[in-house]
């Protein structure tokens, strides 16, 4: 069953039987919105870019995004940069894999982040969303819709944060401006 998150509601990790999940998928999927223009409705190619930002106690130590695809311990991988989006509210267009047995354990959270690398807005995108699926069974848990539009080029979506001997995630769901991860890092620092 899939929990529709609005902005800051947190969900535990655990799964339905009380088993801790051991492995979830952070996914991003999105479509430009169509343009009228002189000859009709036309979309623009949007590249927006999902990256991890893995912190120890409120200071980054790691990054997963499009140059840096595995973090340096291994834990956290993304799978790849889609230039033009596409999926919308199917599939995910561009996907980060977090093995939460393997992050270190003086990582306690990590910020999930997406930007518009080619610095159209949100007003242009359509049917963006991030989900957090157990990658064990494909089940998705949690979705988030970035809604909202606007004239920002970049939000952060979400944190999978160190609750006890768990894991909890909570949709952050906050605009701001920015081509890449290191522009939202002073962002970032209200929703460690």
């Amino acid at each position: 069953m899939t929990v529709n998150l609005s902005k800051g509601q947190a969900i535990s990790l655990q799964k339905s039987d009380g088993g801790t999940l051991t492995s979830v998928r952070m996914g991003l999927g999105w479509q430009a919105a169509p343009r009228r223009g002189l000859f009709g409705k036309r979309s623009k190619e949007i590249d927006l870019d999902a990256s991890a930002v893995l912190f120890a106690d409120k200071q980054p130590v790691d990054v997963v995004f499009f140059r840096h695809l595995v973090s340096d311990d291994g834990s956290v991988k993304h799978t790849g940069d889609n230039l033009v989006g596409g999926a919308g509210q199917g599939g995910d267009d561009e996907a980060i894999v977090v093995d939460l047995q393997r992050v270190p354990v003086h990582i306690d959270q990590i910020v999930f982040t997406v930007n518009s690398f080619t610095g159209q807005t949100f007003a242009e995108v359509e049917n963006a969303f991030c989900r957090l699926v157990d990658e064990t069974n494909g089940q998705e848990l949690a979705r988030y819709t970035l809604t909202g539009g606007g004239q920002y080029t970049a939000q952060i979506m979400a944190k999978v944060h160190r609750l006890g001997s768990g894991w909890q995630m909570t949709a952050v769901g906050s605009p701001a401006n920015g081509r890449t991860f290191q522009d939202l890092m002073p962002a970032l620092v209200p929703h460690l």
